[in-house]
């Protein structure tokens, strides 16, 4: 299996966004690798899923915090992109689905959790965003799991949305290094407060991180380097590239 890895370190959420896009359009149009990407945030930034209504968050509020909104080409809720290891998986289908592709990309990231010491496991359930939130287009995407995500004790350590180009899948996710991602209900805007305090108890009580975990800080550098040789296990290959450290704009 001949597989890419890139690291493209700390970048806007615009380019982030745009490269994850770009690659999946260079794959199909151009049979070549699977590719897997780690990448970071500056300025942090909240990304909303495709279809989710950009008037829930307070832009104001993001600006004057130097904090970026931007849109993901994948579905799913909104998340505070602040400290955090970001994966893309790129790769075609063949004859995977999406939801076996899913668990796939997810196995390899918990063989990499395993190199970093974190022994987390698969979600074997879909929480009812309806039931639990009445649709609330706000709920983040840290609040709730679905089947086959990664959890620790029962809570919710990464979270990744998928689209789908043709024969290739993209799978993009967020996996959590500390708690600040927390701090998304600081910036919903003032038409959804009545949601806050209830969107805080479910991040506070069903999501956790890295260093919470293990008692210690883990760098992004850490992360991505246990993720990639997480892939290389599980999928026994070595990866053909070296790292991208510099990637034009």
């Amino acid at each position: 299996m001949k597989w890419k890895f890139l690291n493209t370190g700390f970048r806007s959420g615009s380019f982030n966004m745009e490269f994850d896009e770009s690659l999946a359009f260079q794959l199909k149009n151009n049979f070549d690798a699977s590719v897997l990407r780690t990448y970071g945030w500056s300025p942090y930034a909240i990304s909303l899923g495709f279809n989710q209504n950009i008037q829930d968050f307070d832009a104001a509020k993001l600006s004057e915090a130097g904090i970026d909104l931007i849109r993901r080409p994948t579905g799913g809720r909104a998340i505070f992109h602040a400290h955090e290891l970001t994966y893309s998986v790129v790769m075609q289908i063949n004859e995977r689905g999406p939801r076996a592709i899913y668990h796939f990309v997810n196995e390899c990231l918990l063989s990499g959790l395993q190199y970093l010491g974190i022994d987390a496991q698969l979600s074997s359930h879909d929480d009812n965003f309806r039931k639990l939130y009445k649709d609330k287009s706000s709920i983040p995407c840290f609040s709730s799991s679905a089947k086959s995500e990664i959890q620790f004790e029962g809570r919710k350590l990464v979270g990744s949305a998928q689209r789908r180009y043709g024969t290739v899948i993209l799978q993009h996710g967020s996996l959590l290094l500390g708690p600040q991602h927390r701090r998304i209900t600081d910036f919903l805007a003032p038409h959804i407060q009545d949601t806050r305090e209830i969107l805080e108890d479910d991040l506070n009580t069903r999501t956790t991180d890295a260093e919470t975990i293990l008692g210690r800080t883990v760098s992004f550098e850490e992360a991505a380097d246990c993720i990639r040789h997480g892939f290389e296990k599980r999928c026994d290959l070595i990866f053909d590239d070296a790292i991208a450290t510099e990637i034009e704009q």
